[in-house]
C-alpha cells in the first residue's frame, strides 16, 4: 500500500523535510503521485529508504550511500567496513567507561590518555594547515586552541552542540532557513567561532557554510544531529550572510 509523505515520516521519525531532501537529490524519491501531484511512497521506496538509514546508522554519508544503492561501490564491503569501525568505537568506548568507573570507585586516580583515547586532534592537522595554514584565522586558531585543555575543549563542544540542537529544532518544525530566528543562531555559531578560534567575519562563515555541504565528512557529521542539517545551516548562513 503506497504511503503518503506524512506517513512515511511518522512511521521512521524523520521529518518531512528531510524527506523532500532526500527526494530533491535522488536519494530516495517517491515513484508515484495522486491525482492532486502529491507524493506517494510505494514498497519498493520504502524498502530502499529503510537501506538508506541503516546505512546512514553505519555512519556513511549522503553522497557515500547514493553510490552504494546505484551500485557504483561494493556495498557489502561498505557494510563491513563501518561495521569493524563501530566495533572499534565500542571497544574504545568500554575502555573509557572502564577508566571512568575505577575512577568513581577511588580504584585508580584518572588516566587522561584513556578518557580521550582516540581523539587526536593532529588527526586532521596536516591537510588544515595545507589548505589553510598561511590565513591569518588559522594562526590566531593554532594559537589560542594550544593553550585549550580538557575544560576548554568540553566547553566548546558542548556550545558547538546546543548550536547544532537549536538549528535542528527549528528545521523540524518547518522553519525557513532564511527566517529571523534561524539567524540568531548563525550569529551565535559566528560568535562561537569568534570566542574560541578567530575572528569570524560573514564572509568567512559563509565559506564555513558551502563547505558544511561541499566536504561529504562534515555533511556526515553534521547530519548526524538530524539529516539535512548540514543543507540547512548553509542556507540559513547564506540567508544571514545576504542580510547583512
Amino acid at each position: 500500500m503506497a504511503m503518503t509523505v506524512g506517513d512515511l515520516a511518522k512511521l521512521t521519525g524523520l521529518t518531512v523535510r528531510t524527506l523532500h531532501y532526500y527526494d530533491e537529490i535522488g536519494l530516495c524519491s517517491p515513484s508515484q503521485r495522486t491525482e492532486a501531484g502529491y507524493r506517494l511512497y510505494a514498497e519498493d521506496d520504502v524498502v530502499r529508504l529503510q537501506h538508506v538509514l541503516v546505512l546512514r546508522e553505519l555512519g556513511m554519508g549522503l553522497d557515500e550511500i547514493g553510490r552504494a544503492l546505484a551500485g557504483d561501490i561494493d556495498r557489502d564491503e561498505l557494510i563491513r567496513r563501518h561495521r569493524a569501525a563501530l566495533i572499534e568505537k565500542r571497544e574504545r568506548l568500554d575502555r573509557m567507561l572502564a577508566a571512568l568507573d575505577h575512577y568513581e570507585r577511588g580504584d585508580a586516580p584518572m588516566d587522561f590518555r584513556t578518557m580521550f583515547d582516540g581523539f587526536d586532534p593532529a588527526e586532521h592537522e596536516a591537510e588544515a594547515k595545507a589548505r589553510w595554514g598561511t590565513t591569518d584565522a588559522y594562526k590566531e586558531s593554532a594559537r589560542r586552541t594550544k593553550q585549550y585543555g580538557p575544560p576548554e575543549w568540553d566547553a566548546i563542544k558542548r556550545e558547538a552542540a546546543a548550536i547544532g540542537e537549536q538549528l535542528a529544532a527549528l528545521m523540524r518544525a518547518g522553519v525557513p532557513a532564511a527566517d529571523p530566528r534561524a539567524a540568531a543562531v548563525i550569529a551565535e555559531h559566528r560568535a562561537h567561532i569568534t570566542r574560541w578560534f578567530y575572528p569570524c567575519t560573514v564572509e568567512i562563515q559563509r565559506g564555513l557554510g558551502e563547505m558544511y555541504v561541499a566536504d561529504a565528512r562534515f555533511t556526515a557529521n553534521i547530519d548526524k544531529t538530524a539529516p539535512g542539517l548540514a543543507l540547512y545551516w548553509r542556507d540559513a548562513i547564506r540567508a544571514s550572510a545576504d542580510q547583512t
